[in-house]
């Protein structure tokens, strides 16, 4: 209370909403489908139509997004997914699948490192070099030996088509592929399908892949087998052995592709203000962090305050510091490291952990440091003996079966490498720790927890999303954005939640970031008001203007049962329903 009349004492509520006229969102009855992609959202609804499951769907989306949205869709990367299976007995089960990449087998600790233990530019992001085992097919046929019900080769059969037979470009992915094309050209050659052999793509121009049309009728006719074993794994095994970066080859090998597995995890469970979140476990940061900045401000009114207050953005910088300082030093994969997972997500923890939080004044990063969790004070005593471009997608039904899934390449186009079977490979190999306390692509440093080791799982941000109120389904949401995903998840949900927002307003609504370190805070460009920077300087922040946070594609289920889908204006993000 005290707190609460401090800052009703030193902070006038200045209004800076950003005033737009009240958005709307289709509605659907029956189910609905938001991606990055039109073709990708409509194949989705097409095979619900067809009397798929939302499972069924998902797998469709995924692979067509391999096709028509090469920057993040994929086949050569991993992610994670979120799923609400309710039965007709009224049982409800949630499940969350770990399809995340894994350090080959001959990854070292130090490999990025020269000599003189300098991080060596370039090397864990451009190139061979940079590589995961990928896990995306892996996952796609673990959830649908699961929980799929349509059969596996007419789920496959849309995106096979639109490989084969092209896809129409929009403006921006013919401009996303001509920025790329200086890289493709440095690590595939001129033969690379994604260069346009008459110049620059451009809207309008039609995009035929061959190659990968090729390796998803593998994958369509064999399974996991058809990826991982035969043509297809033959044919990157050679590549790793023949294309280098400064003399060195690529490191995947046939044992990394026979021994990838994706797992099946315990899912994440919290309640906020009584609605019931359910996220992703660790190797994802997601679900954990999401959990922390909740209970981080639940006890402050922000519903008083308000979306566009500088009270309200004031706690939410000051809690994201403090719990991006205990993702750098806690988390890391589970399988090799012991992670306090439940005193991190717990309220008493995270309550006392914003104990110092000044309302009249900023706190300085370099003030900041990791929670105190008894037995985590030498994270070396607890190891186990064994961007921005990612995409989105959530899928619903009126049944209340939903699925939320964020896949990543990493890097846009991921390390700029084309396999021999038509798919772009992912950099994710810097998202280890290279060396401890050295920024990663997006800046997040790390330590010992998320360090290289062979056949680890490297640190995710991905954060897919159910939420559920009165035991039903109320929210499907997640976002791609590297070290933004968190917070764009975040407030999104408290834009729907607090500030009542319906799901188009609550996925177009200005955000921003801030993660310990560096010690800034960005704020999207339209967001910033002249009134706004003098508060901010005020009470001590160092702010930047920059340009999208997130892309969140999002659905509500209304009181009435009905699908209201939210599509994120930043891109060309589309929903689709029926």
């Amino acid at each position: 209370m005290y707190r609460l009349l401090l800052i009703l004492l030193f902070l006038d509520f200045v209004d800076l909403s950003y005033g737009q006229e009240k958005l709307l969102s289709p509605v659907y009855a029956h189910g609905s489908v938001v991606s990055a992609s039109d073709y990708a959202s409509q194949i989705g609804v097409q095979i619900l139509k067809k009397g798929g499951n939302t499972v069924d769907a998902a797998i469709g989306v995924q692979f067509a997004l391999a096709v028509v949205f090469p920057p993040a869709g994929n086949i050569g990367g991993g992610g994670f997914m979120m799923i609400r299976n309710q039965g007709k007995n009224g049982k409800i089960q949630y499940y969350a699948l770990d399809f995340r990449e894994k350090a080959p087998h001959r990854a070292r600790t130090h490999m990025y490192l020269d000599s003189s233990g300098k991080v060596m530019d370039g090397m864990s992001t451009d190139g061979i070099r940079a590589i995961g085992v990928p896990g995306v097919v892996d996952g796609m046929v673990k959830a649908h030996e699961k929980l799929g019900q349509m059969p596996w080769k007419e789920i496959l059969e849309p995106a096979i088509e639109l490989a084969e037979k092209g896809f129409i470009l929009n403006a921006e992915m013919a401009h996303a592929l001509n920025e790329q094309s200086s890289l493709f050209l440095k690590f595939n050659g001129k033969s690379c399908p994604f260069l346009n052999p008459k110049g620059l793509w451009k809207k309008g121009d039609t995009l035929i892949q061959k190659n990968l049309g090729h390796t998803l009728r593998l994958i369509q006719e064999k399974g996991r087998s058809g990826f991982y074993e035969g043509e297809n794994a033959q044919s990157l095994i050679r590549q790793m052995e023949t294309s280098q970066v400064k003399n060195l080859n690529g490191l995947i090998d046939q044992e990394d592709l026979n021994n990838y597995q994706a797992i099946w995890r315990e899912p994440l469970i919290q309640d906020y203000h009584g609605y019931k979140i359910i996220a992703m476990p660790p190797p994802s940061s997601g679900g954990l962090a999401l959990f922390q900045l909740l209970h981080s401000v639940e006890n402050y009114p922000l519903e008083k305050w308000g979306y566009g207050s500088i009270p309200y953005w004031h706690l939410v910088i000051e809690a994201e510091r403090r719990v991006y300082a205990d993702r750098s030093y806690f988390m890391g994969d589970p399988d090799y490291i012991q992670i306090p997972v439940q005193e991190l997500i717990s309220g008493d923890y995270n309550h006392k952990r914003m104990e110092d939080f000044n309302p009249q004044k900023s706190s300085l990063s370099s003030q900041i440091k990791p929670g105190i969790i008894a037995g985590y004070d030498d994270l070396s005593k607890r190891l186990k003996k064994e961007s921005e471009e990612t995409t989105h997608f959530s899928i619903a039904d009126s049944a209340g079966n939903a699925v939320s899934v964020t896949t990543t390449l990493n890097d846009s186009f991921g390390s700029s490498v084309v396999a021999d079977g038509g798919f772009i490979l992912n950099n994710e190999m810097d998202d280890f720790s290279i060396k401890p306390g050295f920024p990663n692509l997006y800046g997040l440093v790390g330590g010992i927890a998320n360090e290289i080791d062979p056949g680890k799982r490297m640190l995710s941000s991905m954060t897919p999303t159910l939420v559920d109120h009165d035991g039903k389904l109320f929210m499907v949401l997640g976002s791609p954005g590297g070290a933004t995903i968190i917070t764009t998840v975040f407030q999104t949900l408290i834009n729907v939640v607090d500030f009542h927002m319906n799901m188009q307003e609550a996925v177009s609504a200005h955000r921003f970031h801030s993660q310990w370190l560096p010690d800034t805070v960005e704020f999207e460009k339209k967001m910033v008001q002249p009134k706004m920077k003098v508060k901010l300087k005020a009470l001590g922040h160092a702010w930047q203007e920059r340009g999208s946070i997130g892309r969140c594609d999002a659905i509500r289920i209304l009181p009435n049962g009905k699908l209201e889908p939210g599509a994120d204006p930043r891109g060309a993000d589309k929903a689709e329903g029926f």
